[in-house]
């Protein structure tokens, strides 16, 4: 069965609004290449962090995973739960709300096959 926008919605909202499990696997299956990209446009955008996620079917479970991952403007990366933390702590009382704003709009890209990648400024 193919997942749909609200399929990815539904888990995104799981994993960043309730707290849910994300997977280190899926993190390095689609992030651990991607870093020197990641952390060369945090540098280049000049931003103070840098998020980005995604889901893919779990095709043992048949679930859809989850994983993210946040980079500092130092280098210093956070991986899944400690990175959905470390933006927690950035976005003070905003996260809940910022999230609720970017999740169907990251779900609409992760269904179209694209990795939603955000930079973070503060004030």
């Amino acid at each position: 069965m193919k997942t749909t926008v609200k399929d990815i919605r539904t888990v995104l909202e799981n994993a960043l609004l309730k707290d849910g499990k994300m997977e280190y696997g899926l993190y390095e299956y689609e992030f651990e290449e991607l870093m020197d990209e990641l952390k060369a446009t945090v540098i280049q955008d000049q931003d103070e962090y840098l998020f980005a996620i995604t889901t893919h079917k779990n095709d043992e479970t048949g679930k859809e995973d989850t994983a993210m991952v946040l980079i500092e403007q130092s280098g210093t990366v956070h991986i899944n739960e400690l990175a959905r933390d470390k933006l927690k702590d950035v976005w003070k009382g905003a996260y809940e709300g910022n999230m609720k704003k970017f999740i169907p709009d990251f779900a609409l890209q992760l269904h179209q096959g694209e990795i939603p990648i955000n930079g973070v400024k503060t004030a």
